[in-house]
């Protein structure tokens, strides 16, 4: 598609719109804002702006609809898709200076928040407060609403679900530079088509969210983690049926393999509790019954045991928890700082998580292409990273394009999904397409169609 190039005179209007410290030309803008966490894709916006509020993005879309100039929303740029990149130049519109935190009401349980609003500090007001927001990604310098649009999980959803349950309100910029609200502080809705749950998980291509209404709940009293070794993945991601067939919910059921974990140790310059087993399981309980939570995790201890687990060890501090999900959390950094990469962040039953593990481990062997991988067991979304190490240009892309074609393939065989929690954006759509056939694809790009008939916001992504 066609889009006009920024002039002089765009570029006066943008400056007119915001204040020339909020307007960034092309010379001038980091090399940073070029990708996202993926880093392969690269494309530079013409000009970058950084808006405060609602109005101001409602006059940005709307000069840019007039204009037919596209528009790229961006975060923290955390993603792993190509999500935030502005594949077709024009205006990349960041939103991390609307950034803040409106209200939090505490007799209904709710905050508003723009979307700018970083994961980690929003997280660390509310638990002051004696709440919990309990999506729980890894990635805790993340945006809010990056986490809505692309419905981001975490090492919570076993128990508490994803961000699509924790989304009240939404006040939206549609790509016409409309301003449109969907429900609000109120648990329950029935009110027509869920424009809102369009928006959650479409990664900036149907609207701009400039204001979100969440959910939070009490902060829960007691935490407990249990670090489970095990000799072999398999054997440790097999267990975690049986776990959930045990009656009891874990908080997060999280898996990862001694050379991820050791790479992260280094990576953080932190000990941990034992280093000394090929494969973990990480299992958090919660509540506000000390005795309720015991019960839970002895009768999880017993199951891994019988399992063959090496031996079941109890982190019960705060100090002690800590560490282990902070290393946790640091996985793909680690990953990172040893090599480039690629993600595959494939769902499937939970049921099938070892088969497709095992799977995983006779690729490595057919391609030559080292696979590592963590994620949550408990709700069956893996985290696979192809690692280039020293290979050429040439071999690594080959050898990963083989890889990723076979992973995505055997998801679809054990009718799993493309992502999990990341998105599709760029990197997956091929992969996307594929799963969901002609018929869907028509359906959401009619929606596409309805929402950017000028195909102006964050084009090329998804669909």
């Amino acid at each position: 598609m066609d889009y006009n190039k920024i002039t002089k005179e765009d570029i006066e209007v943008l400056i007119d719109i915001l204040d020339d410290d909020r307007v960034t030309l092309r010379e001038d803008i980091n090399e940073d804002y070029s990708h996202d966490e993926l880093a392969e894709l690269k494309a530079f916006p013409e000009i970058m702006i950084e808006p405060e509020t609602t109005e101001e993005v409602s006059q940005v879309m709307k000069f840019a609809s007039k204009r037919n100039i596209p528009v790229t929303p961006r975060g923290t740029g955390t993603g792993l898709c190509g999500g935030a990149v502005a594949m077709e130049a024009g205006i990349l519109l960041l939103t991390t200076s609307m950034d803040r935190i409106i209200e939090i009401d505490e007799e209904n349980l709710t905050a508003k928040v723009q979307p700018g609003v970083i994961l980690m500090n929003f997280s660390e007001k509310v638990n002051d407060l004696g709440f919990m927001y309990p999506p729980d990604p890894g990635e805790k310098s993340a945006t809010l609403g990056g986490n809505v649009l692309t419905n981001a999980g975490g090492m919570r959803a076993v128990k508490y679900g994803v961000t699509r349950d924790y989304v009240l309100g939404m006040e939206i910029v549609l790509p016409n530079g409309e301003i449109i609200d969907t429900g609000g502080k109120v648990v329950k809705n029935s009110s027509g088509y869920s424009i809102q749950d369009l928006i959650i998980g479409s990664e900036g291509t149907l609207g701009i969210v400039t204001e979100i209404t969440l959910k939070l709940v009490p902060m829960p009293k007691k935490a407990l983690t249990l670090l489970i070794p095990f000799d072999s993945l398999e054997e440790a991601i097999g267990t975690v049926p049986e776990i959930i067939n045990a009656k009891i919910v874990p908080t997060g059921i999280e898996f990862m393999e001694k050379e991820v974990l050791l790479a992260a140790t280094d990576y953080l310059g932190k000990e941990f509790p034992d280093t000394s087993a090929p494969a973990y399981l990480l299992l958090k309980f919660d509540g506000n019954d000390k005795k309720e939570i015991e019960k839970k995790y002895e009768v999880a201890a017993d199951v891994c045991l019988e399992n063959n687990a090496y031996d079941v060890y109890i982190a019960n501090t705060d100090e002690r928890q800590d560490v282990i999900w902070d290393t946790r959390g640091a996985l793909l950094e680690a990953l990172k700082a040893v090599s480039e990469l690629d993600e595959c962040d494939v769902v499937v039953p939970r049921n099938k998580v070892a088969d497709f593990v095992n799977f995983t481990h006779n690729l490595e062997d057919k391609h030559k292409l080292r696979i590592r991988g963590f994620g949550h067991a408990g709700d069956g979304n893996l985290h696979l990273y192809t690692l280039k190490d020293d290979l050429d240009d040439e071999t690594w892309q080959k050898r990963n394009k083989a890889v990723m074609d076979e992973l995505y393939a055997k998801s679809r065989e054990m009718k799993g999904k493309v992502s999990g929690e990341h998105g599709i954006a760029i990197a997956k759509k091929e992969y996307l397409h594929a799963d969901i056939g002609p018929v869907q694809l028509g359906l959401m790009r009619g929606i596409k169609n309805t929402f950017d008939p000028q195909n102006i916001l964050n084009p090329g992504k998804t669909v």
